[in-house]
């Protein structure tokens, strides 16, 4: 039985990030995570950085060819990683 001063480790993490106001931080982050499974390994082989800010995930790329590519699917890409992730966290994407 818990007594009022116990919390799980869990409990504790999401009371802190909570407090720290890190929740929207975290969720980016786990959507970049999420970036090698939905574009899949060839694409993120030629991906340099991700980074999000104010909603538009920003994408460097070291191809081209590649950035075209995936200018035309972008929207597919954008639905795909909300959708990973549960929530709508982006809105657009802009390739590097």
């Amino acid at each position: 039985m818990k007594t009022n001063h116990e919390y799980t480790l869990g409990d504790a993490i999401k009371e802190v990030v909570s407090r720290l106001r890190m929740n929207q931080k975290l969720e980016e982050v786990n959507l970049m995570a999420s970036w090698e499974p939905v574009v899949g390994a060839m694409i993120a082989r030629h991906t340099d950085h991700l980074a999000v800010k104010n909603g538009i995930l920003y994408v460097n790329l070291d191809s081209a060819p590649l950035r075209n590519e995936l200018m035309m699917a972008r929207s597919k890409i954008v639905k795909a990683l909300n959708k990973e992730a549960g929530k709508v966290l982006i809105k657009d994407i802009v390739f590097r």
